[in-house]
């Protein structure tokens, strides 16, 4: 590929490609990447930087080196390389390393081709609200209108919805480093060299950079500060986090209890003539209110049907202990739980799972645990139930929130009596 084929950043050839790397120019770009995003700065000034002549641009490995071209410096105007400086360090900061580790890792990727495509699909991520009159968007960076895709989504979202080929031809050149996806570079000084951050000195950067961004709401892109919202609060796997609720709520004082003679309790001795019953724990039983009002989706109800298994397997495998009901405005049939997918969904009109709560509790024998699966889009019951609730909210962060009646309509919060978990989100709400 030539240094000016369309697309690829200017490159100088002669004297100014052997020439030592300013670094002046350099820091002098630093300088005013943090006065036009002054969130960033400890991160800018935490970034070691190598001079090395053998990476295209600038890149970054894992340890927060930054490793620079000095042809490419000397070739590039100080606003835009200050617009490379807040690029690369969105890459360490938002982990691509990591991520791009962990993608590999489950979809079997390997090999430079799949590593390209990962560095481009973080840059979609990151460039898609990154530059602005301060900072103007250098030759050859890559947004995701470029690829014919939409903007606002994750690097593991952008990598669902594209493949190398005509439109990425032009960025075969690409390489943000292993800071970017994860794959080491032959420059890279690795775990032992110079200058690099340990574990903790990385996690502390990151975190005096999110608490800058919560400290100033309003001053960040809205991805910025959904980034820093989950640096204070990491997103943990939500399926685990409804089991373990479900769990939780059926191992609790008066759940799954009640009394039996068919062992005698200890006290009848000092009771002559009596013979009094002992408490006995029974496995606990678990009725699930499934939402299925207009507004939840038909990939939501799929969900639901998963979790209808996971909470299966929370309580022991019993299925017989287990009943579900679909509920829109009014509550169908209560369902044993045989199989899962053959459980009829039935519903979508409007909402209100005060009904499916009452039905619920009027099942006999009545249940210990009662799980709502909704989009929280519905009134809640004003007491909380005899029993304990879990409350598994779709996940609705990237969805408009609206009704079918009322444009201006907001749900309510779920009831603090209910633990409640997001579904698809991962994060536990109490």
């Amino acid at each position: 590929m030539s240094p000016d084929e369309p697309g690829r950043p200017a490159r100088e050839a002669g004297p100014a490609a052997a020439a030592a790397l300013d670094r002046d120019k350099l820091f002098a770009a630093r300088l005013f990447a943090a006065r036009a995003r002054p969130y960033l700065a400890t991160a800018l000034f935490a970034l070691h930087t190598v001079e090395s002549r053998r990476v295209p641009t600038m890149a970054v490995d894992r340890f927060w080196r930054c490793y620079v071209s000095p042809a490419f410096v000397a070739a590039t105007p100080v606003e835009e390389l200050a617009a490379v400086w807040v690029h690369e360090v969105a890459h360490l900061l938002r982990d691509h390393h990591g991520r791009g580790d962990s993608y590999a890792r489950r979809h079997g990727l390997t090999g430079r081709a799949e590593r390209l495509r990962m560095n481009i699909a973080a840059d979609c991520e990151i460039n898609d609200d990154a530059f602005d009159e301060e900072l103007p968007r250098p030759p050859g960076a890559v947004l995701p209108a470029d690829l014919a895709l939409p903007e606002g989504q994750l690097m593991e979202e952008y990598l669902t919805r594209f493949r190398l080929g005509r439109l990425t031809e032009h960025l075969a050149w690409l390489d943000c480093g292993s800071g970017a996806d994860g794959l080491e570079r032959e420059w890279d000084l690795g775990p032992d060299g110079a200058h690099g951050l340990s574990a903790q000195e990385r996690d502390a950067v990151r975190f005096r950079v999110a608490r800058g961004i919560t400290g100033r709401p309003g001053d960040t892109s809205e991805s910025w500060a959904r980034w820093a919202e989950e640096v204070f609060h990491p997103p943990q796997p939500w399926r685990a986090l409804l089991g373990a609720a479900v769990r939780s709520a059926a191992s609790g004082p008066g759940a799954g209890e009640d009394y039996s003679y068919g062992r005698p309790a200890r006290r009848s001795a000092s009771v002559p003539g009596a013979v009094l019953p002992s408490l006995r724990r029974r496995p606990p039983r678990v009725a699930v209110v499934i939402d299925t009002s207009g507004s939840v989706s038909d990939t939501e109800l799929g969900s639901a049907l998963l979790e209808v298994a996971a909470i299966s397997r929370a309580v022991g495998g019993r299925r017989d202990l287990v009943t579900v009901l679909s509920c829109d405005a009014a509550t169908r049939v209560v369902h044993p739980l045989c199989r899962s997918e053959g459980i009829p969904l039935a519903g979508g009109g409007g909402t209100d799972l005060r009904e499916g709560f009452a039905r619920a509790l009027r099942t006999r024998p009545g249940p210990d645990v009662v799980v709502a699966l909704t989009d929280g889009q519905t009134p809640w019951p004003s007491a909380p139930p005899p029993c304990r609730t879990v409350i598994g909210l779709f996940d609705r962060t990237r969805l408009p929130t609206w009704d079918e009646d009322d444009a201006t309509y907001v749900p309510d919060e779920p009831p603090s009596w209910a633990r409640t978990v997001m579904i698809g989100g991962g994060r536990a709400g109490r």
